[in-house]
């Protein structure tokens, strides 16, 4: 599995680095990128932008790896209109007290910019409905476990697992020998 690298027109927060946690774009060449079709998605969320290279996915799904993608509501409709195959889990805090409470924990984000996320969160997480799992992230190991047993039932589907295993399945259904 490998993790998709967003592009973003953000400012880097401390410690951020560019090709890591993001792909830091300016606006010009945000738009550019879009209207020439190189994302599989975007969105405008909290005055900035955010995308997913349709490259690096395509790249990563050719080489069988599954691939994670950090992204808002928005981004996720668009992945599921052009991938219908894809599997959407939307996480969840135990509570907007915690979540706030993450927000200025990590000590990243002005007080008015926190204001903003959680004046936004309702709407944001009333789109859970929308996929097809929904976690909970109370306790960090718990929200992994069922993220991984998510992936894994995933890659156990009869879809998944029928083209890997053709020739032991044709194997198994054929006929000619049984007597």
């Amino acid at each position: 599995m490998v993790v998709s690298i967003s592009h973003t027109t953000r400012r880097r927060r401390p410690g951020e680095r560019d090709g890591v946690d993001y792909h830091f774009v300016e606006d010009v060449v945000f738009k550019r990128m879009a209207a020439s079709g190189e994302f599989l998605e975007y969105a405008r969320v909290f005055d900035h932008y955010y995308a997913t290279a349709r490259a690096a996915v395509e790249q990563a799904l050719g080489r069988g790896q599954d691939v994670l993608l950090d992204i808002d509501w928005q981004g996720a409709r668009q992945v599921r209109a052009a991938m219908p195959e894809a599997v959407s889990v939307f996480i969840l805090p135990p509570s907007r007290a915690e979540l706030e409470h993450r927000l200025r924990t990590r000590a990243q984000d002005s007080d008015a910019v926190i204001a903003g996320r959680m004046q936004a969160a309702v709407e944001e997480m009333a789109h859970y409905i929308e996929y097809d799992y929904l976690v909970i992230n109370d306790h960090f190991e718990q929200a992994l476990a069922d993220l991984c047993a998510i992936v894994h039932a995933r890659r156990l589907q009869r879809t998944v697992q029928a083209p890997r295993w053709a020739g032991v399945v044709s194997e198994l259904l054929r006929r000619d020998d049984l007597r």
